[in-house]
């Protein structure tokens, strides 16, 4: 069997063969656009309304119905393009690509092959080590949807439901600058964390609102060093694409899959052929779907009823003026602000909704004290109940007032994680809590002092041993702050301890 291992990060080299292979893989991704209508009609595009609810006439194919362009759908396009640094093409055209479509009444596709909205942009993706990859975007096209056919309601019959046909999809193209699985998935994820800082994709792969054809070749290290001095394709091995991924471990498993397969065929005197490939993740493998087709098979032409597409750079420079902060951005200036570390600033910018809930806490307050409750506290919490940032019980108005109460010395670390566990279930605000429950750190040294002096004296053995060990004068701080139910100040009692000690 082949082991998919590799010699370093950034090399991806296939080894356990008879030759190191490298994995070249290019991807395709279908993201749906953020928009309450459809690309050429006025019908909703709800998900989960009852099936073929949200279909307007033109949707279904109906003799004389004409397209009309969603002029808020190509501002999202647009917004993409610019949120990854594309050129955005002031002249565009939609082309209608025919095959049969059994969930497309109107047996074609409206696309653009020709001349896309936008083209050629790029990703920095993280790959884990510290480092980066520049992955290549070469286009972003427009595209309609089709709808979903239902094979398993009944056993003879099946169903269609065309409730996401002409729904509005970005195709959003790559070079082959992709070189394992893990980048892949990273890749797939930096798209998904960029477009939901621009608000121009949910990125619910579970709905199928963001899912990834898969292009996998693989070739000798000598052969992809020449493709990088000349571009030319013909340096790279037969690509065979798999088709409709939109799970993360899924893409991952199918593109190790299809490596050992190709490597398995080459090594035994075969060739690969290129080929639109399914993979089964029960059964582990991938398996052909049909032959690739090239470009003139689908019999691309220019849509007769659509006009081309003209923006006014005016337009696209107002659409550019409005995008928001994104998360490379916004990472490296909570590296500098705030001063945390390029891991906290990762897990913090990873969703919009949490890199705002954290700069609320932050402002103003120590930002590192900040992240820390962020993550370790919240999210751990959210985490284990599987709770989404944006259904937190604790509001960054209440997380702000616990580490208030923490920096004006009123409540102790153990007290603030008990005072956190009461909002989180109970709601309340901080301050009237921590004075209500009578939570109030103790502060008074000779109160402090005089419970110091009972552990001591009821300690006597204890006590002379940790005289000639000065390790052992933790136990008498525990023994306080037991004796005090954790409400007296740390530091007043290791203070007080020591002193008494002789330490």
């Amino acid at each position: 069997m082949i082991d998919l291992t590799y010699d370093t990060p950034k090399t991806k080299v296939i080894t356990g063969a008879r030759h190191d292979w490298e994995l070249v893989i290019g991807m395709e991704v279908h993201a749906q656009v953020s928009s309450n209508a459809k690309l050429f009609s006025g019908a909703a595009t709800t998900f989960g309304a009852e099936p073929n609810t949200n279909v307007a006439l033109l949707d279904a194919a109906m003799p004389g119905m004409l397209p009309v362009i969603n002029e808020y759908c190509i501002e999202q396009v647009v917004r993409t393009g610019l949120g990854l640094k594309a050129h955005i093409n002031l002249w565009s055209a939609f082309d209608r690509k025919n095959y049969f479509y059994p969930d497309l009444p109107q047996g074609y596709q409206i696309s653009q092959l020709y001349h896309p909205i936008v083209g050629e942009g790029q990703v920095l993706v993280d790959l884990g080590d510290g480092t980066a990859r520049s992955v290549r975007i070469e286009r972003i096209h427009m595209e309609q949807d089709a709808g979903k056919s239902i094979h398993d309601m009944d056993p003879t019959l099946s169903f269609v439901d065309l409730n996401r046909t002409g729904v509005c999809l970005m195709e959003i193209v790559s070079r082959p600058d992709i070189r394992g699985p893990e980048e892949a998935a990273a890749y797939i994820a930096k798209l998904r964390q960029i477009m939901r800082y621009l608000g121009t994709c949910d990125g619910n792969m579970q709905n199928g609102n963001l899912r990834a054809d898969v292009n996998v070749s693989i070739c000798l290290p000598d052969q992809y060093k020449k493709y990088q001095e000349t571009q030319a394709s013909s340096h790279l091995g037969t690509r065979c694409e798999i088709k409709n991924m939109n799970s993360m471990r899924f893409i991952q498993q199918a593109i190790e899959v299809e490596a050992r397969r190709q490597i398995a065929i080459v090594e035994a005197g075969g060739k690969v052929e290129q080929e639109t490939r399914l993979y089964d993740p029960d059964k582990g493998e991938t398996r052909s779907m049909r032959s690739k087709e090239e470009a003139h098979d689908y019999r691309y032409f220019p849509d007769p009823d659509l006009l081309p597409l003209a923006l006014e750079q005016a337009w696209v420079d107002a659409i550019a003026a409005t995008l928001p902060e994104l998360p490379d951005e916004k990472k490296a200036r909570f590296i500098k602000e705030f001063g945390l570390t390029a891991y906290d600033a990762s897990v913090l910018t990873a969703e919009v909704e949490s890199a705002t809930y954290f700069e609320s806490v932050a402002k103003g307050r120590d930002g590192k004290m900040a992240a820390n409750w962020v993550i370790n506290e919240l999210f751990g919490r959210l985490n284990k109940d599987d709770t989404h940032i944006t259904a937190s019980p604790v509001s960054p108005a209440q997380l702000g007032g616990i580490l208030d109460l923490i920096a004006k010395g009123d409540i102790s670390g153990k007290i603030a994680k008990d005072l956190f566990e009461i909002i989180y279930t109970q709601g309340g605000e901080p301050a009237e809590i921590v004075e209500q429950r009578g939570m109030r750190q103790v502060t008074d040294t000779g109160t402090i002092e005089t419970v110091v002096d009972k552990v001591i004296a009821a300690n006597p053995t204890q006590t002379e041993k940790a005289k000639r060990n000065p390790k052992l004068a933790g136990w008498f701080v525990g023994q306080v702050m037991k004796a005090t139910g954790g409400k007296a100040n740390p530091k007043a009692v290791n203070r007080i301890v020591a002193a008494k000690l002789g330490l």
